[in-house]
This record gives C-alpha cells, structure tokens and sequence, in this order.
C-alpha cells in the first residue's frame, strides 16, 4: 500500500510539474510527434521520448519550446559533439550514459527520475539511439516503486521500452 501511494505521489508530482506553469511551458504536441524524429512518443504531458534525434530535429524541437534534452547514449556511441550542439540552440543538456543492459540499474533509474523532476514543467526531450534504454530505465523506476511488473512493463513500453524488457523483468523478480 505504502509503495502505491509512493508511486501515486510521484506521477502527481511529475504530471503537476508538467503542468505548473500553464500553456507558458506547453508544446505543441502533435507538431513534435511530426517531427520525423525516430521512435518519437509523448508518454506524458511535455515530455518526449525518443530515437537518436539528427540536428534538424533538435532544431524542430527547440523552436517548437523543447528547453531539455536528456542522452542517455555514452560519449562512444556519438559521433559528434551533441551536448554543444543542444546548448547552442538554448536547450538544457542532461547526460546519463547508458551503455547496454548492465547499466539498467536503480542508480540510472533514479537519476532519470531526479532529472526529470528537477526541471519542473519545462518540456524535455529523453532519448537514446532509440527509445529502448528510455522505457527500460522508466519501468524499473515503476518496478521498484509499485512491486507491480506488469504494469512497470506496460509504462516502460508507452516510453519505448523493447527489447531490454527482459532485463527489466529480472532485475524486478530478483
């Protein structure tokens, strides 16, 4: 009971932070869907989760009010210098490298969790290469908050949890 009340609060808070600030911090939802970005989903109000965006699409989305870009991706796996490249259009960048499924952990998990949190309603973008380690690290998060797999599982997939759900599952069934 306790962890369900623990889990309730803290979709409140990330749903009330969402909408704090009223349409000031809004985004226009059905543009960035459209914006050709792989794997892009809006999971929850002012968030986006994501593929590996090209610089069009972190040009699309920061004119579209995008103000946080969160990587999950490792320095090794980029080719080009991303954290300058956000900051140059007035976007916030956030980094939490994960690299494979060793580091679908609590620690990341929470880290998110503490990311998206502290940027109150401002609309974020979290991606990956594509959209994978985003939904594993949100169902963990679940997972671990609730007790309940299932419905960690089905979270993680509305963040683009795919092939690391197995992972997931075992790290909430040990």
């Amino acid at each position: 009971m306790i962890r369900k009340f623990s889990i309730a609060i803290t979709l409140a808070i990330l749903c009330l932070s969402a909408t704090a600030c009223g349409n000031g911090g809004a985004v226009n939802s059905e543009a960035a869907l459209a914006s050709g970005t792989k794997n892009i989903a809006n999971p929850t109000e002012n968030i986006f989760t994501s593929g590996q965006p090209s610089r069009e699409e972190f040009a699309a989305l920061a004119e579209l009010g995008v103000k946080h870009v969160v990587n999950l991706r490792p320095q090794p796996e980029q080719d080009w210098d991303e954290a300058a490249y956000v900051s140059s259009l007035g976007m916030q960048y956030h980094s939490i490298p994960v690299a494979d499924a060793n580091d679908i952990t609590p620690a990341n998990a929470e880290k998110l969790k503490q990311t998206l949190q502290s940027m109150g309603s401002e609309p974020a973008l979290v991606h990956c290469a594509s959209g994978n380690r985003v939904g594993a690290l949100i169902a963990l998060q679940h997972g671990l908050e609730s007790g309940d797999v299932d419905a960690a599982i089905a979270e993680g997939k509305r963040w683009g949890l795919t092939r690391l759900e197995p992972v997931v599952r075992n790290a909430l069934t040990k």
